[in-house]
């Protein structure tokens, strides 16, 4: 521990003691004070302690001048402090081969020097760049703060995923709920009947006991099937069914399931998507209730629901677009209450594939849609839309579909599109383009052209048909080209050339680790969102993943191992904050007049934005470095 002199009030320039581990030079002085003018304890993570904590840390907090050149903490030491900048600059460094590398700068507000304290040990070395004022606490006051206030040890256990849920003002009640599991809602419960069972007494077992669906068990069925009210209603109305009919040929399979881990909003997502109102809940092999839209929306504000009633009802273009209009209104109700991005992006992307489907259901004449599959790609078919952006879609045909007006309609498919507020892709990644509109056969050709093909455009076209997802039509025309582009996995030099594209463009960091701009902001997709997507992508087509979401290759890449310790957990946090800090931005655009786009002016971003954006361009640092090792690129 230092020596320090006792407490008075003069300028910090005469020389007051010595340290251990460079933590308290021997050109500074130090001063106590009681309150602390320029230590500002409403911002984080200070916020994060009590009022006793926030009084103990003001009573012990010390200040120090550090002369400009002067080591403050050593690489690998113990620190007798944890520090907050008033005024000046540090930097962090490191020593790679004997030559020293900087790490990041750190300025005013900033604190640093927590794990050092933490864990006996600091990560880098810390210099004064200018002369420095900083603020000391001693190590015994901070670890006593971290044993006393779970959120603030969290704050720097957990780093960027905390730092996130704070920034985005995470702790609001639709935030905890975006936690619910599926186990904590009201379940109905579940009751079984037999495949023989009459629409009467179904009916009758409905009413007894209060329940909206009945699970329908069928011993030439491997699972129970699912048949509701309405589908008993249906049978006796539209289909000319008596009630001595049995149920078993109304029940619909395959069962829906969702698990009571999971979480509730995704069974939201899941409704929403597949056009249901119900599941069955499983709690390993058994089936121990069933979820309705009913017991989600009592947990859930949203009008998710209503958009996607009035789709499932609309008649025309127009009726379409009117429902469309409700998804901005939905995206920022649900961001300003705290809905987690990757949840918020699953459920638009839901809501807009039900938008396409509905479309194409109006323009495709019944009988022709199973000789058809209408595929979304890009951000849409990762499931990582939020705001609407460029259509891109394409189309798979069966080899032996005949149909002279194919051309015009999906001419009509694209400007409807544009209509509902899809606008058109400026690279024409769409139906309307003949390029991306190919029967099975043709799609199965040009997989096999990519295996050799691998720069230009076809490497543009390639990456984006990864991502590629069917929302309308006959998936199963889909899945012989699905599995032709996952064997591409096994091209080396193929892989090689797609996963260059990830060091196509910087880091918004400069050597100090700040971040860098330019006139109109820092690009959060080429810099930041664009690296952490592509590599996912390429990382997961050499190891045979088929997920398409980001936030799942990561998941699955994790799992298996193939992850660096400490990027499987920081990365998808990373993504989710350069989302979230694009989409605030964009509707600041929106309110504002302006077209959105992916810049983010950093000088208008609070503090705690600030450091998130930095330390999530820092994990994609480390990530490009990660896919540059693995396909041996050279950054």
């Amino acid at each position: 521990m230092p020596r320090f002199c006792r407490p008075r009030p003069v300028p910090p320039s005469r020389a007051c003691g010595e340290s251990r581990g460079a933590s308290v030079p021997a050109s500074c002085d130090t001063v106590r004070m009681d309150p602390v003018p320029g230590l500002d304890l409403t911002q984080p993570p200070f916020d994060l302690l009590d009022d006793a904590g926030r009084a103990r840390l003001a009573a012990s907090v010390d200040l120090a001048l550090y002369r400009s050149g002067e080591r403050v903490i050593d690489a690998g030491q113990p620190s007798p402090h944890a520090f907050v900048i008033l005024k000046g600059r540090i930097r962090a460094y490191d020593d790679e081969d004997g030559a020293e590398q900087a790490f990041s700068d750190y300025g005013p507000g900033d604190v640093f020097g927590a794990w050092a304290v933490m864990a006996g040990r600091a990560r880098h070395g810390y210099r004064a760049e200018t002369d420095c004022l900083c603020f000391l606490i001693p190590a015994e006051v901070f670890r006593r703060l971290l044993a006393d206030s779970p959120a603030f040890a969290a704050y720097f256990n957990e780093g960027l995923a905390v730092k996130g849920r704070m920034a985005s003002g995470g702790g609001s009640e639709l935030a905890e709920l975006m936690a619910t599991r599926v186990g904590d809602a009201q379940l109905a419960p579940v009751e079984t009947v037999s495949a023989a069972t009459t629409i009467a007494e179904a009916s009758a077992r409905l009413r007894e006991k209060r329940v909206d669906c009945l699970l329908v068990a069928d011993p030439a069925q491997p699972q129970p099937g699912i048949v509701t009210r309405t589908d008993l209603l249906e049978a006796l109305t539209l289909r000319d069914s008596l009630p001595q009919s049995p149920v078993g040929p109304l029940a619909n399979r395959p069962l829906v399931q969702v698990r009571t881990g999971d979480v509730l909003f995704q069974a939201l997502v899941s409704m929403t998507e597949r056009h249901i109102e119900r599941v069955a809940v499983a709690d390993g092999d058994d089936i121990v209730g069933t979820l309705g839209m009913a017991e989600v929306l009592a947990h859930y504000a949203s009008h998710s629901h209503l958009i996607s009633l009035r789709l499932a009802r609309a008649q025309s273009l127009e009726d379409i677009a009117d429902a469309a209009r409700g998804m901005p209104r939905l995206v920022r109700t649900l961001h300003a209450q705290g809905a987690r991005i990757p949840y918020l992006m699953e459920l638009v992307s839901a809501l807009n594939s039900r938008i396409m489907g509905r479309i194409f259901e109006l323009l495709v004449p019944a009988e022709l849609r199973p000789k058809l599959c209408l595929l979304v790609l890009g951000s849409e078919g990762r499931r990582e839309q939020l705001l609407k952006t460029d259509q891109d879609n394409a189309l798979v045909m069966a080899d032996d579909l005949d149909w002279p007006g194919l051309g015009a309609a999906m001419q009509a498919f694209s400007d409807a599109l544009q209509q509902v507020g899809y606008p058109p892709c400026p690279g024409k990644v769409m139906v309307s383009n003949p390029h991306w509109r190919m029967s099975a056969s043709q799609w199965r050709q040009r997989t096999l052209q990519w295996r050799h093909e691998y720069a230009g455009q076809a490497s543009l076209d390639l990456a984006i048909a990864l991502d590629a997802r069917p929302v309308a039509g006959n998936p199963a025309l889909f899945e012989p080209v699905d599995a032709a582009l996952l064997a591409l996995g096994e091209e080396e030099m193929l892989l090689h050339h797609l996963a260059a594209a990830t060091l196509n463009f910087d880091t918004p960091l400069n050597l100090l680790g700040q971040v860098r701009g330019e006139a109109r902001g820092t690009d959060l997709k080429k810099g930041g969102i664009f690296p952490v997507v592509h590599g996912l992508r390429c990382l997961a087509l050499q190891q045979g993943i088929a997920a398409r979401n980001s936030f799942e290759r990561c998941a699955v890449l994790a799992e298996r191992g193939l992850l660096p310790d400490g990027l499987d957990r920081d990365l998808p946090q990373a993504l989710s904050a350069l989302q979230r800090l694009r989409l605030d931005a964009q509707l600041a655009a929106l309110d504002a007049g302006r077209t959105p786009d992916n810049f983010v002016v950093v000088e208008q971003l609070r503090r705690l934005d600030h450091e998130l954006l930095r330390d999530a361009l820092r994990v994609v640092k480390d990530f490009r470095r990660h896919v540059g090792r693995v396909f041996r690129l050279a950054d």
